[in-house]
């Protein structure tokens, strides 16, 4: 039961990490559309968890370093909830 939670706890933190890395890589293409659909749900969806990192670290020479902190946070939130889930295994 417990291996299964793991699991699951995983794969939705992997899942985020690829849908702020595709925010980001998506972030260089001028011409998209923020309003039109998938864009605005990725944007929605990420930027919701971005925002608190943005208000931490506003950009700096133009440049937002702030979803590499929030991957670096996501990933650190993801350990500790997996150790966390095996010391109750």
């Amino acid at each position: 039961m417990t291996d299964n939670l793991i699991f699951v706890v995983n794969n939705l933190f992997t899942i985020y990490f690829w849908l702020i890395l595709v925010r980001c890589l998506c972030s260089f293409i001028p011409s998209i559309d923020w309003y039109k659909q998938p864009f605005e749900s990725l944007k929605d969806v990420t930027d919701l968890y971005l925002n608190i990192f943005r208000r931490i670290m506003p950009p700096f020479n133009g440049i937002d370093f702030s979803p590499i902190v929030a991957v670096i946070a996501l990933q650190i939130i993801n350990y500790i909830l997996v150790y966390i889930l095996l010391l109750f295994k």
